[in-house]
Order: C-alpha cells, then sequence, then structure tokens
C-alpha cells in the first residue's frame, strides 16, 4: 500500500466527529476521504475539517465509491451497524465497527462469521482500552505490587439530568440504548482484558430520570473464572466525583480518580502528537499502599492513536487488527446476561466455553 489508505466514515455524530474522523487524520498512512451524514450542520461541518474528504448524504453514497476506499468506518446508530457492516464486508471491504459491536450476541457472531468467510478484516472500536486510567491499571498490576487481586471496581459516571434527545435515550431494543450498551461496553470490555471469562453475572439496571426509556443508573456485579470479583457501575446522576477505578488485593489497594482526557481534547482541537495530548494532571494521579502507607502513581499516557496506527498495519497485513470480534462477542454475551439478571432479579451463569 504505496498511497494513504483512504477510509469512508459512515456517520458524523460524536463518534465520526470526534473520535473516528480527527484519529484517521492524525495517522500517518491513513486519509478521510468519503465522510457520511444526512444532517446538513453536521455535512457543513465536515467539509470544513476535512475539505479534501467527499462529502455524502446516504450510506450507498458511499459504498458507490467502495472501489476508491480501503477501509469503512461505522460509526452509526447502533441499530444500523449490522446491515452496514454486511453491505461492506459484501464489497470486501474492511472495517471498523463502533461499539456496541452489535444490539444482540447472534447479531455480532453473524457479522464475524460474515467477514471471516469473506476473508474480510474486521475489527471494533473499543477505544478505552488506550484510556490513560486504564493503561495505569494494567501496568499497576502488571508490577504485582497488589499481591493477589481480588476485587476490581470501575465507575464511569456522569451527571446528566435530563434525557437527551437522541437514539441512545430510545427505548425499542433495535436501538441498544441505555448505559449498560453505551458505557457498559467500555466497562465490561476493560474488566474482560484484566481478569479474564466470567462465569456467573448480577445486575441491577435502573431508570432514575423523569421520562426516561432506558437505564440510566447501572451497577453490574461479575464472577471470573479466576475467582476475581469485578463490581461495575456507571451512571447519568452522579454529581459528584467518585473513584474511576479501586483494586483491591491481599498486599495493597490501588485508587485513582479522574477521567481519560483525550475526548475533551478532541473537542478543545488538540491531536495526537500535540503538546500535553493524552496526558492528565497530576492531581489525579492514583495511590497505590495501605492506610496512610501511600505513594502516588503518575498516571500514564493515553494512546488513542495506536487503535488506528495498529489498523494501518493490519491493512498492510504487518499485524493483526486491534480488537479481535471474539473479545467484542464475550462482552456483548457479559451486557445480554446482565440485562437477563436486572429483568429477573437473579445471578445469571454463563457457559465460559462460549
Amino acid at each position: 500500500m504505496a498511497d494513504d489508505a483512504r477510509v469512508g466514515i459512515l456517520g458524523y455524530g460524536i463518534g465520526g466527529r470526534v473520535f473516528h474522523a480527527p484519529l484517521v487524520a492524525a495517522t500517518p498512512g491513513l486519509t478521510p476521504a468519503v465522510i457520511v451524514t444526512g444532517n446538513a450542520e453536521r455535512a457543513a461541518a465536515a467539509r470544513a475539517d476535512y475539505p479534501e474528504a467527499e462529502v455524502v448524504s446516504r450510506s450507498e453514497d458511499l459504498f458507490d465509491r467502495a472501489g476508491e476506499l480501503d477501509l469503512v468506518v461505522v460509526s452509526t446508530p447502533n441499530r444500523t451497524h449490522v446491515p452496514l457492516a454486511m453491505r461492506a464486508i459484501e464489497l470486501g471491504k474492511p472495517l471498523v465497527v463502533d461499539k456496541p459491536f452489535a444490539p444482540t450476541v447472534i447479531e455480532a457472531e453473524r457479522i464475524t462469521a460474515a467477514a471471516r468467510a469473506a476473508g474480510v478484516g474486521l475489527t471494533v472500536f473499543q477505544n478505552r482500552r488506550w484510556d490513560s486510567d486504564f493503561l495505569t491499571v494494567r501496568k499497576v498490576l502488571d508490577s504485582g505490587r497488589l499481591g493477589e487481586v481480588f476485587r476490581f471496581e470501575s465507575r464511569y459516571d456522569r451527571w446528566v439530568p435530563t434525557p437527551r434527545d437522541n437514539w441512545r435515550e430510545l427505548g425499542d431494543t433495535a436501538e441498544a440504548g441505555g448505559l449498560l450498551y453505551d458505557l457498559g461496553a467500555h466497562i465490561v470490555d476493560q474488566a474482560l482484558r484484566l481478569f479474564g471469562p466470567v462465569a456467573e453475572v448480577y445486575a441491577e439496571l435502573d431508570r432514575r430520570r423523569a421520562g426516561v426509556q432506558v437505564d440510566d443508573d447501572v451497577f453490574v456485579a461479575l464472577r471470573h473464572v479466576t475467582g476475581v470479583r469485578s463490581h461495575l457501575w456507571a451512571s447519568a446522576l452522579a454529581g459528584t466525583r467518585n473513584p474511576r477505578f479501586r483494586v483491591l488485593g491481599d498486599r495493597a489497594t490501588f485508587t485513582k480518580y479522574g477521567l481519560d482526557v483525550q475526548e475533551p481534547q478532541i473537542i478543545a482541537g488538540l491531536r495526537p502528537g500535540d503538546p500535553g495530548w493524552g496526558v492528565e494532571p497530576a492531581a489525579d494521579s492514583g495511590t497505590l499502599g495501605v492506610n496512610e502507607d501511600l505513594e502516588s502513581v503518575p498516571t500514564e499516557v493515553g494512546r488513542y492513536q495506536d487503535f488506528y496506527a495498529q489498523v494501518l498495519h493490519a491493512l498492510r497485513d504487518e499485524a493483526p487488527y486491534p480488537v479481535d470480534p471474539a473479545d467484542a462477542i464475550q462482552t456483548m454475551r457479559v451486557i445480554e446476561a446482565a440485562h437477563l439478571s436486572g429483568r429477573e432479579r437473579r445471578v445469571v451463569q454463563l457457559n465460559t466455553d462460549a
């Protein structure tokens, strides 16, 4: 691949505008070539942001140009992930699908099987594997200083007291709306990456805001096959700062406040390589130790750029794609079990051989 790989981006909402297009454009060897949005205001923004890209209004306008593209990115409402991914696969185009991979495990497996049969590259945008705070947790775990870890706590909270008027707040199951599909797709994936397959799932899924149609206050408890327990929270009504991570071991505890800064940095105009990119405030450094015997743990630098850099290497057959679709299917399996647990108010057993 001598020239820059040309990327077609389906969708220019938060996903396409804040994550995919900026990260593609910041990756040497990739270029945004076609951007799809049916919203006139977003189309004008896309043309201003990427004057070299062609901005079109329909997905078929992009697929009509498939022969000119090397990669397709699906960053559209969840209900459209499956048909758009399948269309790209039919045309033989490697693709990135935003999280959640699909509304159901069955549909995610269908996409994966189709890509495998067609020999088409496929990966899922689990970008928060490259969050600064998550990278720091991994480093602390790898150090062995916690001893044997027995509980992992993860919170991804927001203060959004009024439901927003978008598809993420719609109650139709085909939309895969609600916090468990949205933020849960990140925190479940992170727990699985750290501690492996899950044997049991228990969840409390509530609707706390007036008029809300989907879960907006979530707690999920996982028992991993290893015996580690993960306790995961996400809320749209968290008005104070809570620990982002707390990891308990038999020798020490690690606690980390503050959220990764890469999303707000992109919104503010920063890009990978700019001074301060991915660097959290020193005040948000974690602490490691016991009682008052604590030491500060500097936060790792966030690296969202690594995702598309590895995608490019995969397109060149130099490396695997950054996120195995099988991992995303396992995350979806846990999310489905959590929904079942929340409805039936019971612990759900998972087949760890699945």
